[in-house]
């Protein structure tokens, strides 16, 4: 599984973008939002949780993966996620989750096509690069909020 552990590699060292900022997150953090945004920080930390958990379950075929996407399902911002604790073992768990389940696929899965409502048909090495960009996108957006946000 040599191109699999490569891949996982790629995707925990994307994920820093995103992880190492919740070292330093204060509950009072996740309310923050800017301007007119609709989204706060504590909507966007449940959201890549919500994905992650996703991409485990429907694309890579986790079938024992529990979710509900509830970030997805309202699709804006409910003002609930404020509770740091609960978020960060949320997004903790679908860390573990995602990075088990891509351990198990092997090499040969990389070049197989999937098709999903969200993002269209891709191979499953195309829609690991999506993973990996909406977790880097989504640490831009928190990291642009916790800085100037009032």
């Amino acid at each position: 599984m040599e191109t699999t552990a490569h891949f996982v590699a790629l995707w925990v060292e994307a994920r820093t973008r995103f992880s190492n900022q919740l070292k330093t997150m204060q509950a009072e953090d996740l309310k923050k939002k800017l301007g007119d945004s609709p989204n706060t920080i504590g909507f966007l930390i449940r959201h890549i949780g919500d994905v992650e958990l996703l991409f485990s379950k429907n694309v890579f075929g986790n079938s024992a993966v529990q979710v509900s996407a509830k970030t997805v399902i309202a699709g804006h911002d409910t003002g609930e996620w404020t509770d740091l604790t609960s978020l960060l073992a949320y997004v903790e768990e679908s860390f573990e989750t995602l990075q088990s389940t891509l351990l198990t696929q092997p090499d040969s899965v990389w070049s197989e096509v999937i098709t999903t409502k969200e993002f269209g048909t891709k191979t499953k090495a195309e829609a690991l690069g999506r993973i990996v960009s909406h977790a880097a996108y989504h640490a831009g957006q928190i990291a642009i909020i916790n800085k100037y946000a009032n």
